[in-house]
């Protein structure tokens, strides 16, 4: 939004906008540790489906969609709250626990008739972007365009998001990729602690043993120990 109301929005770049549609409330039983969403917010405090991993609980609900407004788990709404609050909200509930999902689905009418500058079908060049760029919501309600991640820290945040899978029994890139993010510059597994610590991820409540387990994946993957 700050680049947008700045004028620095560019003519490759995307703008996505959730307008609410119907709700849908879903009944849903965990029969697994990990309900298989990837959870995003707006900063504003929204939080969205991102992904669904293919196979999942979820996956088998087709009523569930990427880009569904979480607004409620059964009697608690979520509005307000972070991504990885959500996230954490999910993962406290017990396998075999029945509980209602109340999500809101974006309308998606209004776009059928718009083309790139430039329609492929024409015999044109079409102007889809580099695809190298990501939206990212701060917790201050800023939004950035980011490079997508380099190698190194793809391969970190891949296996940072497999230790959150055990730990939060949900996949969450976005807490992943803040976590390699508060790694940064530091030298140490304490350093690292102390910086969750002093970061809205400190309601988690990260084990030591936990934060020396991301701090090793954190390295292997700078020294090119994994891929």
């Amino acid at each position: 939004m700050t680049r947008l109301l700045g004028g620095q929005i560019g003519l490759e770049d995307f703008i996505f906008v959730h307008k609410k549609g119907r709700p849908k409330e879903i009944e849903i039983t965990k029969t697994e540790e990990s309900l298989g969403l990837t959870i995003t917010d707006n900063g504003a405090g929204y939080a969205f489906i991102k992904r669904i991993k293919e196979g999942s609980i979820v996956d088998n609900i087709e009523y569930i969609q990427v880009g569904d407004h979480i607004e409620r788990i059964d009697k608690e709404y979520m509005v307000g709250k972070r991504h990885f609050e959500v996230a954490k909200r999910l993962k406290d509930i017990p396998i075999g626990t029945t509980f209602i999902l109340r999500i809101i689905e974006p309308l998606k009418a209004g776009f059928s008739n718009i083309e790139p500058r430039g329609n492929p079908r024409k015999g044109k060049k079409p102007g889809y972007g580099t695809g190298k760029e990501t939206l990212r919501f701060k917790a201050n309600g800023n939004a950035q365009i980011q490079q997508e991640p380099d190698g190194v820290m793809q391969v970190g945040i891949d296996h940072i998001n497999q230790l959150l899978e055990g730990f939060m029994g949900i996949n969450d890139n976005e807490l992943a990729t803040q976590i390699w993010e508060l790694s940064e510059g530091k030298k140490n597994s304490m350093d690292l602690a102390e910086a969750i610590d002093n970061s809205d991820l400190e309601e988690f409540g990260f084990s030591d043993d936990f934060i020396i387990e991301l701090w090793g994946v954190i390295t292997d993957a700078r020294d090119g120990r994994i891929r």
